[in-house]
């Protein structure tokens, strides 16, 4: 077996570093994150394999103006950052065509009813199988017309291994007396999941990776072509695999990748949980595009869709508006409030990124995971690990080759 570099310490490089271990390679990981500020460990922890239609859609693209910040929705295109947000956009449009958002949604299908299987397997390989919570999870509206609506939808949409069913008369009572308002309709899933406590799921990943003998080095990473081969500067290995978020694209730029990757920022405020019901599943108010997660010690709101540059200023706004929902909701989280942004890494058809590089004997990656990184981040690890083993890979990784983007 080689010695393998990896660039990123998010969940997905954590969970490809911790397959190859365990399939006998040496592994040292590049991590630039040592304060745990990518959205690896500030997303909404939840397991959404339900979410098997990629985003880029004509379905979503008639919904944008409805959508937009503006006008109270989720959806944030800055004007400062058009120049970033642009030319995306349009590959996006390009990307939504229905031939392509098909063979999308195939492709996404397969790989996420992966997904539970290979984070049940990866808590247990690490000694932590209460981090996986298979409670499912709630969506829930205050609007009558837009529960029947939504339920309706809900109902006859491809939701994958997971199955939506009206909310119990137990579940709306719980809803009910969370908030001001009682809940005019709601939904249950079953068949998704959630990660406990994703601050624990960081500690136990790295405490399984150091116990297997893997080396972390606190860095950026920096990619060097060498012939056929790619090295990583300053670090002797084998075979390299990127996973490094949104800063894959700058990675693989010098080697001759263009990925057309965006920022899309994602922002959460938390406080203290002392009045949240520490059983309850993630809930989802939808009208408010926000979904709210009980943590160990802490509960979290969660919104927004921005395309701008990653280190771009945060918008206080998104915060403030977070915090008024919880207000208006009447929903029992007081400050003070943490604030957190993170930048999901994005591709213009909303698949990862997950293969071989064609440009180069020994370059690997896995990245791209917009909405899905946590959800993904078991199997991806895994399919990695076949790879550089050189096995045929258990799912067909065609749909997410880079190449799609030459």
């Amino acid at each position: 077996m080689g010695h393998v570099g990896i660039i990123g310490g998010g969940v997905v490089g954590l969970s490809a570093a911790l397959a190859l271990l365990k399939a006998g390679h040496r592994v040292t990981l590049l991590d630039n994150d040592p304060g745990a500020a990518a959205p690896s460990w500030g997303n909404a922890g939840h397991i959404a394999v339900e979410q098997v239609a990629p985003l880029a859609s004509m379905e979503q693209v008639r919904s944008v103006p409805g959508r937009l910040f503006a006008a109270g929705g989720p959806l944030a295109l800055p004007p400062r950052e058009i120049g970033t947000w642009l030319p995306f956009t349009a590959r996006l449009l390009r990307a939504s065509g229905a031939a392509r958002f098909e063979a999308g949604r195939r492709a996404l299908s397969r790989l996420l009813a992966e997904a539970l299987p290979a984070w049940r397997a990866q808590v247990e390989e690490i000694g932590a199988p209460d981090l996986l919570r298979e409670d499912g999870h709630l969506v829930t509206w205050r609007d009558e017309r837009a529960a029947r609506e939504g339920a309706r939808d809900l109902a006859s949409a491809d939701t994958g291994t997971a199955r939506a069913a009206p909310a119990s008369a137990a579940d709306l009572a719980r809803l009910a007396a969370l908030a001001v308002a009682q809940p005019a309709g709601g939904v249950r899933f079953t068949g998704t999941a959630q990660i406990a406590d994703p601050d624990e799921l960081r500690t136990a990943l790295l405490a399984a990776f150091a116990v297997r003998g893997g080396t972390r080095i606190e860095g950026e990473g920096r990619l060097v072509r060498e012939g056929r081969r790619i090295a990583i500067a300053g670090v002797e290995c084998d075979q390299v695999v990127v996973c490094a978020g949104v800063r894959s694209g700058a990675l693989l730029a010098p080697v001759g990748h263009k990925v057309p990757i965006i920022a899309e920022r994602g922002y959460h405020v938390r406080a203290e949980a002392q009045h949240w019901p520490e059983d309850l599943p993630p809930v989802v108010y939808e009208e408010r595009a926000m979904i709210v997660t009980r943590y160990r010690t802490c509960v979290q709101a969660a919104s927004f869709v921005e395309f701008a540059r990653a280190d771009a200023p945060a918008d206080p706004r998104k915060w403030a508006r977070l915090e008024r929902h919880i207000a208006e909701l009447g929903l029992p989280i007081t400050g003070p409030f943490q604030r957190w942004m993170g930048a999901r890494p994005t591709l213009p058809d909303y698949l990862p990124a997950i293969g071989r590089s064609q440009l180069a004997d020994n370059l690997y990656y896995a990245f791209g995971h917009q909405h899905l990184g946590l959800t993904l981040a078991a199997v991806t690890g895994r399919l990695v690990t076949e790879m550089l083993d050189g096995r045929r890979t258990s799912l067909p990784l065609a749909p997410f080759d880079l190449s799609r983007f030459a």
